[in-house]
């Protein structure tokens, strides 16, 4: 089986990992504001169908809604994986974000980038140097003392641990969609890979939503839940882009900033409108571990493996 190779084009993936992280860092705290009018399956059933829409027009427009016949089985198989695992991400983190804030939810959910990054070793060969490795375990000694302080701090809040529990399972699964899709860069382009994802989601969260509750929404939560329908175009559009050209351990490396992105963004928020968010309460142990976090992540990033005397394959996203 032919593995995935990315183009090379590092900076390029860089910045797409950049918006890929700042689409992430501001959704859980729009998503935290719709919650009020929205159950959780109708609100994440909402933002498939709008990136169906939106992602099948432009590949429409651009005459690029072909291209699946070169799957085989194996290759639908993937696809079909990859969807599930994708919409079970959703909806885990989505449920485990009612019970915890913003910051705790970017917390918890690194475990997915993390988990990508032994995948990338493991399953494409992608090497790291010693001192990646050392980023790297800075990087999970980091979370692991921002989980403590938040841990301590919100422990005997009701349904914490469930929360927490979920938004797990949701990195648990992210991580193996991430890994799927990569594959299927072979094959597909991104865009077409994403399409058949939100396609398959929008029918398949369809029986257990109510889109009636949209019809109660006020202005301000129209645009929040729009702010997160386009979210996952951005976000995901830039991510899988990102894949393509860049290695999935160092995509992976950038993306465990976002929680340090989140907080700024939730304590701009809170100082702007207190009302409609609780503030983010950490310690110097936690503000201590966002440092390693970020420390370990420009240590993964930005130490680059030497390249291979052979020039990788270009995909053919």
């Amino acid at each position: 089986m032919n593995l995935h190779r990315a183009s090379g084009q590092w900076r390029l993936g860089l910045t797409l990992t950049l918006i890929t992280a700042a689409c992430w860092a501001t959704l859980p705290i729009a998503l935290k504001l719709v919650l009020q009018s929205l159950d959780p399956i109708t609100l994440t059933w909402f933002r498939f169908l709008v990136a169906a829409l939106v992602t099948g027009a432009w590949l429409g427009f651009r005459g690029r809604l072909g291209g699946y016949r070169a799957l085989t089985g194996r290759g639908w198989t993937m696809l079909l994986v990859a969807a599930l695992m994708l919409v079970g991400n959703y909806v885990f983190y989505l449920l485990g974000v009612q019970h915890t804030t913003p910051a705790n939810a970017q917390l918890l959910i690194q475990l997915a980038p993390l988990l990508m990054a032994l995948g990338g070793i493991w399953v494409f060969g992608e090497r790291f140097r010693a001192a990646q490795w050392l980023g790297l375990a800075l990087l999970v000694a980091g979370m692991a003392l921002f989980f403590a302080d938040q841990l301590a701090a919100s422990a005997k809040a009701p349904g914490y641990v469930l929360g927490s529990a979920l938004v797990i399972v949701g990195a648990i699964v992210w991580a193996l969609y991430a890994l799927l899709q990569k594959q299927l860069l072979v094959r597909l382009g991104s865009m077409q890979i994403l399409l058949f994802i939100y396609v398959f989601a929008s029918l398949a969260l369809l029986p257990f939503a109510h889109p009636s509750q949209l019809l109660r929404l006020d202005g301000l939560h129209w645009a929040l839940l729009a702010y997160c329908a386009f979210n996952t175009i951005g976000a995901y559009g830039a991510f899988a882009e990102a894949l393509a050209h860049w290695e999935a351990s160092r995509v992976s490396a950038i993306l465990a900033t976002t929680p340090l992105l989140c907080i700024a963004a939730a304590t701009a928020v809170h100082a702007l409108w207190p009302q409609w968010l609780a503030p983010e309460r950490i310690t110097p142990l936690g503000w201590f571990g966002a440092g390693l976090v970020v420390a370990g992540s420009a240590a993964v990033s930005l130490l680059n493996a030497r390249r291979p005397a052979n020039k990788p394959a270009p995909s053919n996203a």
